[in-house]
């Protein structure tokens, strides 16, 4: 691992890169995600779905998900209006990018200064991520993105392996934080460890039967966990 400066400097980890889901890993926009999937399927005739089985699907690829919530009615003229339906709304409500989670900004901040390579995989689109992340400000802090319309859907793990490609880094030295069990088990068919948020679309105990490294309440306490991985594997290698 590259030292950094500051207070982070100290950090000693296996774990070279960080790689976060975006929509409820980052950014707070899952309420604006349900809201969209409820216009669309209104659009187009289709039964309204409790919020929790809307939340059940984020992080899938949208075809993905409209083929989990309404497999009766997903061929291909359904998906595809359902798609503009909702691309339509979302694109309305993201005029003003969703905020992100308290804390992120200066995490990824710190990350970068203790010398991880950042790395994004989510569901969203390409057009969709990198216009948030021009909105955001936020493209020099990551050294790879890869989006659902480019590769496979999680929770196949093809994602997470062009992005260790790209980095040159084993699955050994990647972690991957998410809010969904499609994260957790992306990371696990690519061999990589993970850590599940609790704040974002699935409940914490959905997450945790995925067995991630850790759960966190609060962004601000990956920071803390990974210090203290840190120092455990200082530890580790003294004893």
């Amino acid at each position: 691992m590259r030292c950094g400066r500051g207070r982070w400097s100290v950090w000693v980890s296996s774990y070279q890169v960080l790689i976060f889901d975006w929509d409820g890993t980052l950014a707070d926009s899952i309420g604006r995600i349900v809201e969209s999937i409820h216009i669309a399927a209104h659009g187009c005739g289709l039964s309204r779905l409790d919020d929790a089985a809307v939340k059940g699907i984020i992080g899938l690829a949208l075809p993905e998900a409209i083929g989990v919530l309404y497999p009766d009615h997903a061929d291909d003229a359904l998906i595809q209006e359902f798609r503009h339906r909702y691309s339509e709304h979302y694109l309305a409500l993201e005029a003003q990018p969703s905020p992100l989670y308290p804390g992120v900004a200066e995490a990824l901040s710190r990350f970068r200064e203790a010398g991880y390579l950042l790395a994004v995989a989510t569901g969203k689109g390409r057009r969709g991520l990198d216009r948030v992340l021009a909105g955001q400000g936020l493209e020099r802090f990551f050294d790879i993105t890869r989006c659902a319309d480019e590769t496979a859907s999680k929770p196949d793990p093809l994602m997470i392996r062009q992005i260790l490609a790209h980095c040159g880094v084993p699955p050994a030295q990647a972690l991957m934080v998410g809010d969904s069990v499609f994260d957790l088990q992306m990371a696990h068919r690519a061999g990589v460890d993970s850590v599940a948020v609790a704040y974002g679309a699935q409940p914490v105990e959905v997450l945790q039967r995925c067995e991630p490294r850790a759960a966190i309440n609060h962004f601000s306490e990956l920071g803390t966990w990974l210090r203290s991985v840190a120092g455990s594997e200082v530890n580790d290698y003294v004893g």
